[in-house]
């Protein structure tokens, strides 16, 4: 089963982070453009000198993976067994 979600809820959970923190060790990112109302409008992988995230930024992103866990770990469980 595939259900198909948005840039946006991939970004807002910290799933965009949290892979682009993976990526940074390859010289990698997945690239956004957002436009005037914070909308993911265009998405494409790139090359990058950056290697890391700010604290800051990885303290939200932190923060909001285990939202996303907390909120999600009993379907996620039911989906694995199934």
């Amino acid at each position: 089963m595939i259900n198909k979600k948005s840039w946006n809820e991939f970004r807002d959970n910290g799933f965009l982070w949290w892979i682009n923190m993976i990526l940074h060790a390859f010289g990698w990112v997945i690239a956004v453009k957002i436009d005037d109302d914070g909308n993911i409008i265009d998405a494409y992988p790139a090359r990058t000198n950056v290697r890391g995230f700010p604290e800051e930024d990885n303290t939200e992103g932190y923060i909001k993976l285990s939202k996303y866990m907390n909120d999600n770990a009993a379907e996620i469980l039911k989906e694995s067994q199934e």
